[in-house]
């Protein structure tokens, strides 16, 4: 069917908000899970926690103005849910992190250290990272393949048309699906009367620190110049790590879960069309308006089938995995992001980069002994 020349721009403006609006809920299948034991079983009260993401997501629309991801702390949000934290433990652990953050950003070691990391460790740290959400997320559909199936049918339907409605119309699926009947979850701690345990503080902040600055200031900062390619001079390691201190310092102490910029939810917003401000502005809206609602609207997500929160957590993996810098790069550096990968699912983040620098070390080795004296680049 021929479009009117006078109809196009109109066209144009509603597939991208249409992306918008569905890539702006492509990272709930990391968000959820958290979120709902963290309320259900860490004692964090849920207005404030879904009030931190929701300024978190508007920081975010001002700051870079590109989908750039707003997820719970994995380490330190482990910690939590096993009940390793209280609430007040967690805003001091929270809060901890954001002045190291926000010290590290006001240097330039930091970025000096990103842009020392060869990019062969780097692709292989992205693709581990996507393979550890792929293995949770298989988990998830696990318990219930009838809808996991047709779940992954719609999704998979980005690769056709990018930016079509496919997360939005999951999560209105889930909606439908879940029961009625279901209950508020009370919290399980009171906030109030807690002790603090410096030590616990510390586990979890040298838990966490280092995943953080892998995870989500190298690697982020890496899948956002990838992704959002005219937002470079925007998106760079400093800011990242500025703007989760921020976050973590100002919020933490309120009732927030530690925040960050994680890449695979990065890759989740961009899979599923999200590519301007409006993907964050929308999901902050969504954040806030669940913090209106307190626990009434845990026990709604607790309701949704967890199929369908790992579909969403499957294409996110998959996203990161198949990364363009997986495809270009070098034949000698694939083996490189192939022991980086590896290493960072059996192991860490952490593992994954130690492992990586000294295979890409072996690579340079033995690319100079094969080419004596001819420069090679960094993988």
């Amino acid at each position: 069917m021929n479009i009117s020349p006078a109809w196009r721009p109109l066209r144009r403006t509603l597939l991208a908000l249409s992306g918008d609006i569905s890539g702006a809920f492509g990272d709930l299948g990391t968000l959820l899970p958290y979120v709902i034991a963290a309320i259900g079983l860490g004692g964090l009260a849920p207005g404030p926690l879904f009030l931190g993401f929701a300024a978190g997501y508007l920081l975010v629309a001002l700051l870079y103005r590109v989908p750039i991801a707003v997820q719970p702390m994995k380490a330190l949000g482990a910690v939590v849910i096993t009940g390793g934290l209280t609430a007040s433990e967690t805003a001091l652990a929270g809060a901890t992190i954001g002045l190291v953050l926000l010290a590290l950003a006001a240097t330039p070691l930091l970025g000096r250290a990103a842009r020392a990391l060869p990019q062969s460790v780097v692709t292989g740290l992205q693709a581990g990272l996507g393979l550890m959400l792929a293995s949770l997320a298989l988990e998830m559909m696990a318990s219930n393949w009838w809808l996991a199936m047709p779940a992954m049918a719609l999704l998979s339907l980005s690769w056709v048309w990018p930016r079509g409605p496919w997360a939005l119309m999951l999560i209105l699926a889930a909606v439908w699906l879940a029961p009625g009947d279901a209950q508020p979850l009370a919290a399980s701690a009171s906030t109030l009367d807690e002790g603090v345990s410096l030590s616990a503080v510390a586990s979890g902040v040298l838990a966490q620190l280092p995943l953080t600055l892998v995870n989500a200031v190298v690697v982020a900062a890496a899948v956002a110049h990838s992704l959002f390619p005219a937002s470079t001079s925007r998106v760079s390691e400093r800011r990242l790590a500025a703007s989760s201190g921020l976050l973590n310092l100002l919020l933490a102490p309120l009732g927030a879960m530690p925040m960050c910029h994680g890449a695979g939810g990065m890759a989740a917003h961009y899979r599923f069309g999200a590519r301007s401000w409006i993907a964050p502005v929308t999901i902050a809206v969504a954040c806030a308006l669940a913090a209106l609602q307190g626990e009434a609207v845990i026990a709604w997500l607790a309701a949704i089938p967890v199929p369908l929160v790992g579909a969403l957590l499957a294409f996110a993996g998959l996203e990161l995995i198949m990364g363009k810098r997986l495809f270009d790069a070098r034949p000698d550096c694939r083996p490189v992001i192939a022991v980086t990968a590896v290493a960072t699912f059996f192991g860490s983040a952490l593992i994954g980069l130690a492992t990586g620098l000294a295979s890409e070390q072996l690579r340079r080795h033995l690319v100079r002994r094969r080419a004596r004296g001819v420069p090679h680049d960094r993988g």
